[in-house]
C-alpha cells in the first residue's frame, strides 16, 4: 500500500537539512529503484521554487511499503529525523486514483 510521510521542519533547521541531504536523498534513490517511490520532494518555506535562506517548511514522500508501521520505521530512521531537521512527521495511508 502507499504511504505519504509528511515531516514538518522546525525553526532555523536549513544548514542541518543541506548537512543531512545526501543521506536523505540515498534512502530516496533506493526507494525509486525498487519501484517504491511515487514521489518525494521539499516544500519551500515562501512562494518560490528555490526559497534560499527560507529554507522549508518540510518534506513530503509518497512511497509503497507493507504496513503502516513499516512506513513508520522508515520516516523514524531518516537522516533528517536524526539530525533534528523535522520537528514531527506523519504517516497516512494514502491511496492513489489520478493520474
Amino acid at each position: 500500500m502507499w504511504y505519504v510521510i509528511e515531516g514538518y521542519d522546525g525553526n532555523d533547521v536549513l544548514e542541518r537539512r543541506m548537512q543531512a541531504r545526501a543521506e536523505h536523498l540515498a534512502r530516496l534513490v533506493a526507494l525509486r529503484d525498487q519501484g517504491r517511490l511515487l514521489l518525494a520532494g521539499p516544500c519551500p518555506a515562501i512562494d518560490s521554487e528555490d526559497p534560499g535562506p527560507a529554507g522549508f517548511s518540510g518534506s513530503v514522500v509518497i512511497a509503497e511499503f507493507e504496513s503502516l508501521e513499516a512506513a513508520r520505521a522508515w520516516a523514524d530512521a531518516d537522516p533528517y529525523v536524526a539530525a533534528g531537521v523535522y520537528e514531527r512527521v506523519q504517516v497516512r495511508p494514502f491511496r492513489k486514483v489520478l493520474p
